[in-house]
Parts: C-alpha cells; sequence; structure tokens
C-alpha cells in the first residue's frame, strides 16, 4: 500500500479577515474516518495565532474529504487550532458552532451559501483592459461569449474539483461584474456546509495557482458603480419547511431585526462599502425584510411566500464572512427565537 497525502487545512488568525493555511502529512495507509487522523503542530507567530517565544499550536482533524486535485487515496482535512494546553484557540469559531449545532439539532437547521469571489490577473479583474474600464455592467451576469465572461475554464476546473471532493456544490454562474463569479454550496448542516465552504475555498485558490491568477473574497473589489461580492445564506429550520412555516420565518425576521448589529459585526470586513443600499443591496444602517425583495437584509423567495412555508434569504454577509460565524449566528439568533416561541 503506498503512501497517502493528507492536506492540513485551518484558518490562521490574521485580522481583519482570516486566511486559509494548509501543509502536507505523508501517512503510510488509507484512512477511512477523521478519528484515524493524529493531531499536528505548527508555528502559531508565523500565523497571527502565538508569539514566538511560546508558538506551538495544535491542529485537531474534523473533517475530511477526497483531494481531487491529487487524486487516489489522498485526501483534504479541515482542522480546528487549539492551544498547546489543549484549549480552545480564539480564532477557532467552529468550536462555539459545534455547541449552538448541538443545542439546536431538533430544529434541522439548513444552510445554503452563496459564494461570490472576483478573479484579479495581476492588480487588475481578469479581463479588464490594462487601461481604463470595461463596457458598463449589464451583459456579464450569467452571460456567455468571450467578451462577456473571463476564466470559464478555471470556474470549471473547480466546480469538477468539488464535486470530486464530494462537496455538495449545487450551482455556478457568471456575476454582475466581469471578473465576478459564484457558486453555491448546500443545502446542509451547519457544520457540514461551513467546512465544505472553507474547502471549496481552498480549492478556489489552489486551482487559481495553475493558471496564475487569483481569487478575493473582497466585498468591494473594485469601486464606484460595480456590484460587490457577496456569500448569501439561504437559512431555514424544519418548522420554516413545514405548513405555517411563513408565520415562523416572519418570527425569525423580526428577530433578526432586533440582533441586526451583532450580526453585521461579524458578517465580514469591508462590508460597508458594499451594503450602500445600492448594486441589489440594502444600506448597512437599515434592516428590512421583504417577498422577493433583493434590496432588502432579508429576502423571502416569491417561491416560500406562495407556497406558505420554506426559507429565508439573509443578503447582508459580505464574500468573506467566516462561515463558522455566520451559521454561528444565524442558529443563535433564529433557532433561539424560535424556542422561546414554542
Amino acid at each position: 500500500m503506498g503512501n497517502v497525502m493528507a492536506e492540513y487545512i485551518w484558518i490562521d488568525g490574521h485580522k481583519p479577515t482570516a486566511n486559509l493555511r494548509s501543509k502536507t502529512k505523508i501517512l503510510e495507509t488509507k484512512v477511512n474516518d477523521v478519528s484515524e487522523l493524529p493531531e499536528w503542530g505548527f508555528d502559531g507567530s508565523s500565523t497571527m495565532q502565538a508569539e514566538g517565544h511560546f508558538s506551538d499550536c495544535l491542529l485537531k482533524p474534523v473533517y475530511i474529504m477526497n483531494d481531487p486535485i491529487r487524486g487516489g487515496d489522498n485526501i483534504l482535512v479541515m482542522c480546528e487550532v487549539f492551544n498547546a494546553d489543549g484549549s480552545v484557540h480564539e480564532s477557532n469559531k467552529r468550536a462555539a458552532l459545534r455547541e449552538v449545532a448541538e443545542k439546536y439539532a431538533n430544529q434541522d437547521a439548513w444552510f445554503g451559501i452563496e459564494q461570490e469571489y472576483t478573479f484579479f490577473d495581476g492588480i487588475k479583474p481578469l479581463g479588464w483592459p490594462d487601461n481604463g474600464f470595461p463596457a458598463p455592467q449589464g451583459g456579464y451576469y450569467c452571460g456567455v461569449g468571450s467578451d462577456e465572461v473571463f476564466g470559464r475554464e478555471i470556474v470549471e476546473d473547480h466546480m469538477h474539483a468539488c464535486i470530486d471532493a464530494g462537496i455538495k456544490i449545487s450551482g455556478i454562474n457568471a456575476e454582475v461584474m466581469p471578473g465576478q463569479w459564484e457558486f453555491q454550496v448546500g443545502p446542509c448542516g451547519p457544520l457540514e456546509v461551513s467546512d465544505q465552504l472553507w474547502i471549496a475555498r481552498w480549492l478556489l485558490y489552489r486551482i487559481g495557482e495553475d493558471y496564475g491568477v487569483s481569487a478575493t473574497l473582497d466585498p468591494k473589489p473594485v469601486k464606484g458603480d460595480w456590484n460587490g461580492a457577496g456569500a448569501h445564506a439561504n437559512f431555514s429550520t424544519k418548522m420554516m419547511r413545514e405548513a405555517g412555516g411563513m408565520e415562523v420565518i416572519e418570527n425569525a425576521c423580526m428577530a433578526l431585526g432586533k440582533k441586526h448589529e451583532e450580526h453585521i459585526a461579524v458578517y465580514g470586513s469591508g462590508n460597508e462599502d458594499r451594503l450602500t443600499g445600492l448594486h441589489e443591496t440594502c444600506s448597512i444602517k437599515e434592516f428590512r425584510y421583504g417577498v422577493s425583495d433583493r434590496g432588502a437584509s432579508i429576502r423571502i423567495p416569491m417561491g416560500t411566500a406562495n407556497a406558505g412555508y420554506g426559507y429565508l434569504e439573509d443578503r447582508r454577509p459580505s464574500a468573506n464572512v467566516d462561515p463558522y460565524q455566520l451559521c454561528f449566528m444565524l442558529m443563535k439568533t433564529c433557532c433561539e427565537n424560535q424556542m422561546a416561541e414554542v
């Protein structure tokens, strides 16, 4: 039996927006379950997670997927970061989500996250002219043709890699700004959707290396009359998906309104440049919800309103949001409110 390469992936302590890090561990045998993987250390002083004089941090494997780049029995390993003494590191936001997911497990929360991102070729978005700007927004969204879309080959490679890894990717599309794209992960549970989104991001960056192109999650990569990049979160509980769910959804929207500032605080750095009230957003200073309203903070889809049950879409999270914190806040606000009403 040959060696197996396990890519240990973790989230660093960089602020205000954390980055992904990874390194490869060579194993002697195939791994069938995450519990079979050893813990591993790393230099936290190089990832803004420790001081130089006491720099050891611990990686605990929590989720594994097939490695679609290396193939074979090789795996991608999502890890949580712990301090040397075994306590949860302050940068580890997954630990809090674990607790809230367990607390409200009976509500069977589902998430679908729409990840927007922008390709950059050096200092400009991919496909943009060296001098000046491309034609205004209009023909790029879900466009086709080399004059409308840029980077499709990379996007296709990434989509296939996500499928081969076992990620529940549910779609891709070209976005409103040229060089901007979106993929969707879900619906699935809070830990699963978050782990898979982080791994999908890692794959996006890694595949971009092969093309000499970088992908950014900056919520407003180009200033001016261009759409920003978000991570719209589609959310529902069991009661929302059942007959009479519309009332539960509206109650959740009212609860979200009361906690608007708390959500915005963890919905991504630089989000104020995106949530201006223009370009299909609601102002960051305002909260409102409505049916089929893409200019609202929370959109209740037309299909949900017509059926009387379904899900809500939180349009506030920016592209660089930490999905662990996003899912934590939605569950904490909505599930707590739902429990209080039952």
